[in-house]
């Protein structure tokens, strides 16, 4: 007989149900962002408010740019964290190693994400999750639970900082007789690269086949993970803060951490909000061809402060769960965020089926002011078949399948 303590799926009465509510949450913010790159071009809409826009599509965009845009994917990456401390708890009260089950989680999480981004939506974060969640397993899983924020932090800083380094250099470059020409030549061939991109993303997913579809999301895929190497680190910080919450009980008992919700509300939370108010002043839109001391201090301010919005939108979130009038609004979150996963591949199919040329064919063709209330009414939907799905089931289907791969056996479906 096994000594060791089965290691099996977290049933419904041992989940989180902080965590829950707050994965539906992020499942909201994240459609609310990815819908424009999946209405339109994926990388056109990574630039920020769109200057052209005007009138109510222009106050679309600015709120989404505010209030959105680089707050949930970072909610996504905390809740990995998490996710990432509550497999480590787990495997070891049950006395079972933990090397090997988290290893199947990731590389089956790397499976599906990458089928995700070369097969229906380009914008996947599945598959930066998964090789990041290596880098956790081999240099994290044994940091002391105090060092944890400070290596988070320090680690979520860092590509903001390159930012600035990054921009003071070019405008020193620009300054320089002998560079200036040289510099100058290279920026506008990698915003003439970015636009080429772009336009090939307009031909393919607007009036292209599948095939040709899938073509152009390959494309994508690689210049995607060029991107890694910067928003990794940041990306990973945010894991590591997530563990944290996890390993320190504050997610499951946040009576016992008042002070640090309190904090992250009343003095974090307005910080984040004036560093993204103050990006947005400098300069809300992206140009590929620019690099210097202005754009890059923008962008990093607009990271920094997305990042620190969120952990504000954490502490509000939970705040509300606490008996609060609100408590039973956000609960009523838990279901879709118990199967977010399958919700997250959901919204790709379902959207990118609306406006690509190989479904219904409405690319570019929803305006900027109509879009968050076609998110809206489609996350109801989800949130109302969440709730009927998991009445009838234990696990979402994705999920279902993710766990079976990740403890090796195929978990019971129905609920008994």
């Amino acid at each position: 007989m096994n000594d060791h303590a089965a290691l099996k799926p977290v049933g419904a009465d041992d989940r989180i149900q902080s965590m829950d509510v707050l994965r539906g949450f992020a499942l909201l913010g994240i459609l609310l962002m990815n819908i424009e790159g999946m209405v339109g071009p994926l990388f056109a809409a990574l630039s920020g408010v769109d200057p052209a826009l005007t009138g109510a599509d222009r106050t679309a965009d600015t709120l989404i740019y505010l209030f959105v845009q680089g707050k949930f994917f970072p909610l996504f990456s905390l809740l990995f964290g998490m996710g990432f401390a509550v497999i480590l708890m787990r495997t070891a009260d049950a006395g079972r190693p933990f090397s090997g089950t988290y290893l199947r989680r990731v590389l089956a999480l790397l499976a599906i994400g990458l089928a995700h981004a070369l097969l229906v939506w380009s914008g996947d974060i599945l598959v930066t999750y998964a090789l990041l969640g290596l880098l956790m397993l081999l240099f994290f899983r044994r940091t002391p639970v105090s060092r944890l924020p400070k290596w988070g932090i320090a680690l979520a800083l860092f590509p903001c900082v390159l930012m600035v380094a990054g921009g003071l250099a070019g405008s020193a470059m620009q300054m320089q007789p002998g560079s200036a020409a040289e510099f100058r030549a290279a920026m506008d061939e990698q915003a003439a690269e970015m636009a080429a991109l772009i336009e090939a993303e307009r031909v393919a997913y607007g009036s292209g086949t599948f095939a040709e579809a899938t073509a152009q999301r390959l494309q994508d895929f690689w210049v995607m993970l060029g991107m890694l190497p910067m928003f990794g680190l940041f990306i990973l910080g945010l894991f590591l803060i997530g563990a944290w919450f996890a390993r320190s009980g504050a997610i499951a008992r946040p009576q016992e951490h008042a002070k640090v919700f309190a904090r992250l509300r009343w003095i974090v939370f307005p910080i984040g909000l004036a560093l993204t108010l103050a990006s947005w002043r400098l300069e809300p839109t992206m140009d590929f061809g620019r690099m210097d001391a202005r754009a890059m201090s923008a962008h990093a301010m607009q990271m920094l402060g997305g990042g620190m919005m969120m952990l504000g939108y954490v502490a509000w979130v939970v705040r509300a769960l606490q008996g609060s009038s609100f408590a039973g609004l956000f609960g009523w979150l838990a279901p879709a965020g118990r199967m977010a996963l399958t919700n997250y591949l959901m919204q790709s199919l379902v959207m990118t089926w609306i406006f690509y040329g190989y479904g219904l064919g409405y690319f570019e063709q929803l305006s900027r002011a109509w879009q968050p209330l076609l998110v809206f009414a489609f996350f109801a939907l989800q949130v109302a078949l969440s709730h009927w799905w998991l009445s009838r089931f234990r696990f979402g289907p994705a999920e279902w399948l993710w766990r079976w791969a990740t403890y090796g056996h195929r978990p019971r479906m129905r609920v008994a």
